[in-house]
């Protein structure tokens, strides 16, 4: 089930390249490492359900902003934009 969530972001995130911003298309190269990460590290447990994805990436967003990793305006576009891309991947399709 995680795979499925994971393909459908990356569609998602794809599918904006032709039209995104620079920052968009910063938030989404920056989101896709971290779904990634998620994906990869959720894949050695147990946990398969989609809430455990999202929880997985806001921990490891969570942690890149405590090391430093996004400026306050870059923690906002790369948050705003995974809510989105979750609610969207959640739509039925």
């Amino acid at each position: 089930m995680i795979a499925e969530f994971e393909a459908r972001i990356l569609a998602l995130i794809d599918d904006m390249v032709e039209h995104a911003s620079d920052d968009e298309l910063f938030a989404s190269g920056y989101l896709r490492g971290h779904l990634t990460l998620a994906v990869a590290e959720l894949e050695q447990t147990d946990q398969h359900a989609p809430a455990a994805l999202q929880a997985k990436v806001l921990s490891s967003l969570e942690e890149a902003i405590r090391g430093g990793e996004l400026s306050p305006r870059d923690q906002a576009l790369v948050i705003g934009m995974w809510d989105n891309l979750w609610q969207q991947a959640r739509q039925p399709g």
